[in-house]
């Protein structure tokens, strides 16, 4: 009977078959101890000479490291063992074999495990983040969904851009028209919300970025909702539900996972609501206070960020950024119009901006103002501009970069390992 390694502990005593592959390999006189793996997760298998007989015992004298088998044997209770059991082996089959691989357990650097990514996806680490990103992707979806929201995707070819041309990827369309990559499916998304209320959608996005930090891809997943008759507040109160909804997910079902990464999930477990909010103008103090040489009007870097968050044990808020530095869809606070009404969620211990969200603008002169201020092309906006005419409400909504909450759940240095095969300012391959 094949059963995954996952599911092993409901069927102690009983004879399985697995199929997987040697992780690692190491013998003592006559017995050999076999740390497979399926993809489900990690196992010991325990072959001993009295029980295969010298033929198969000698077999696995030579198996190296990533060979594919099955292993039938039986499975036995052991609290000593990470999963709390293992297997007797009886059998083994050799199903393809594997020489000189070139992900040993020694120390590799990372241009050396980028170039062979397919491979050091492979390892019991980077199989970890990867299912805590699975998780995380699952309590997204399952959040929004479980809310009334309607998943509604959103071009990723697009004729023109969010916040102008300068950081999108030309393609080639036909007639020789040039289509550029989504950075965002936001202004599709206010569409849809104004068909159905409540939306979101879901997929990969492209900035062109040249950067080279820790927290930057040029292709990335976002997840964007969307919502008809909605102010700050409510993009603020549903932010801050996503984020402890996604969180609360990986403590439940990713622990194992997140201890395999070291993770300190005490520091996860202090993120509940509420988190604190916080206007541009107090982080400004804030950081003026700490020293840091930062003006009234610039944009936070990533060291502001992440001197912000030191302040706080859970994600903080920073809302009413200047209008200047806030895209042309962003609506200014008729209180105080030099600000915006967006709001930016920066994680704890350093991560940075994980949301960027806020109030859309749904004035229709100010918005074709805006759109003349920032030199973008009208006719490439009639389509947007549609919203204001027909039946303008207040709405609002934000995105959230997949990646970089992999990234802070999972307590990584970099965005590199959140993706299965990323892609930055030098790397396309594999």
């Amino acid at each position: 009977m094949h059963v995954y390694i996952e599911d092993i502990g409901a069927h102690e005593g009983e004879e399985v078959t697995l199929k997987g592959w040697l992780h690692a390999r190491r013998s003592s006189g006559r017995i050999h101890f076999l740390i497979v793996r399926d993809g489900s997760g990690f196992i010991q298998a325990v072959m001993s000479k009295a029980a295969v007989g010298d033929e198969m015992f000698k077999t696995a004298d030579h198996l190296s490291q990533e060979t594919s088998l099955r292993v039938t044997g039986t499975v036995r209770a052991d609290t000593r063992a990470p999963s709390g059991f293992e297997i007797d082996v009886k059998a083994i089959e050799v199903v393809g074999e594997s020489h000189d691989y070139p992900i040993t357990p020694k120390e590799h650097g990372v241009d050396y495990l980028l170039d062979r990514r397919h491979l050091w996806i492979r390892t019991e680490r980077q199989q970890a983040i990867l299912r805590v990103r699975h998780e995380i992707i699952n309590a997204v979806r399952d959040f929004f969904n479980a809310r009334g929201f309607i998943l509604a995707d959103t071009p990723i070819f697009t004729p023109a851009a969010c916040e102008g041309t300068t950081t999108l990827f030309p393609a080639q369309y036909f007639d020789e028209q040039t289509a550029y990559l989504t950075q965002s499916g936001q202004l599709y998304n206010e569409a849809n919300a104004m068909a159905l209320g409540r939306v979101y959608c879901f997929g990969p996005t492209f900035r062109a970025e040249k950067s080279k930090t820790r927290r930057h891809l040029t292709e990335f997943w976002m997840v964007e909702p969307e919502m008809a008759y909605a102010d700050l507040d409510d993009v603020m109160q549903l932010a801050e539900g996503l984020l402890v909804s996604i969180v609360g997910r990986a403590l439940d079902k990713r622990r194992r996972e997140l201890t395999v990464l070291e993770r300190d999930v005490s520091k996860l477990e202090r993120v509940q609501a509420p988190f604190p909010r916080i206007s541009y103008d107090d982080a400004v103090k804030i950081l003026q206070e700490k020293g840091l040489p930062f003006e009234w009007g610039g944009d936070f870097g990533g060291p502001d960020e992440t001197a912000l968050s030191e302040h706080f044990d859970r994600p903080v808020m920073v809302h009413r950024y200047p209008t200047s530095v806030k895209p042309f869809y962003m609506k200014p606070d008729p209180q105080r119009p030099e600000v915006a009404l967006g709001v930016d969620v920066l994680a704890p211990e350093g991560y940075g901006e994980i949301i960027g969200g806020g109030q859309r603008l749904d004035d229709l002169d100010l918005l074709l103002k805006r759109i003349n201020e920032h030199g973008l092309p009208k006719e490439a906006f009639d389509w947007y501009i549609d919203l204001r005419r027909y039946g303008t409400v207040p709405h609002g909504g934000f995105g959230m970069g997949i990646e970089r909450a992999v990234a802070w759940i999972c307590g990584l240095e970099h965005v590199r390992e959140t993706i299965p095969y990323p892609r930055m300012l030098n790397r396309l391959y594999p």
